[in-house]
């Protein structure tokens, strides 16, 4: 099978992750894309992180129903932060019947030899690239790129926070059941 990975904070996850993630699966030869949620990405704070198996329940909400999508949580059982080379290396030896593929945004690509190891992520896997408003998905690393033209919507994830914190309306930027599981909580309060 081949699987593409779609990694993030997901802090909280949104429809525009939703877009992306279904829009990859329509479009390319993928037949499942996994949501790699990332308990701590090494170039973000963690002090802004709802709890990991918080964020996971809500990416769990938020794929309810899609066959073709799932939550995971590989990242919560390797050594934090959370390096993409050692959970591709990772899921390898895991899962040797799999390809695995990385989704990503063409603002990420460009900084993708800057990650740990960032030159045999590029070497060994297919990336599927996003276009970004700002940023090229101009290929002059030699990598096997896809670029994907994917309906993009600004949100962010920060803003939601803010707004949540705010008491503001997040309905329509937030799957319902991801919505209500937050307010429910308290989430981001």
């Amino acid at each position: 099978m081949n699987i593409g990975l779609y990694f993030g904070s997901f802090n909280p996850i949104h429809i525009g992750h939703c877009i992306i993630a279904n829009h990859v699966l329509n479009n390319t030869s993928l037949d499942n894309v996994w949501m790699v949620v990332s308990p701590q990405n090494p170039f973000k704070p963690s002090s802004s992180l709802l709890n990991e198996y918080h964020r996971l329940h809500l990416v769990k909400l938020a794929v309810e129903g899609e066959e073709k999508l799932k939550a995971s949580d590989i990242e919560f059982h390797l050594p934090k932060p959370s390096y993409t080379v050692h959970t591709l290396a990772y899921l390898k030896e895991k899962y040797p019947q799999h390809t695995f593929s990385i989704i990503m945004g063409s603002d990420s690509f460009q900084n993708i030899l800057n990650w740990k190891n960032g030159d045999v992520i590029v070497k060994n896997h297919h990336i599927y690239v996003y276009t970004r408003p700002g940023y090229e998905a101009s290929n002059n690393i030699g990598a096997n790129l896809t670029v994907l033209n994917a309906p993009l919507l600004e949100i962010s994830s920060t803003q939601i926070r803010k707004d949540i914190k705010e008491g503001k309306n997040v309905r329509f930027i937030l799957p319902e059941n991801v919505r209500q599981e937050i307010l429910h909580n308290g989430y981001y309060k």
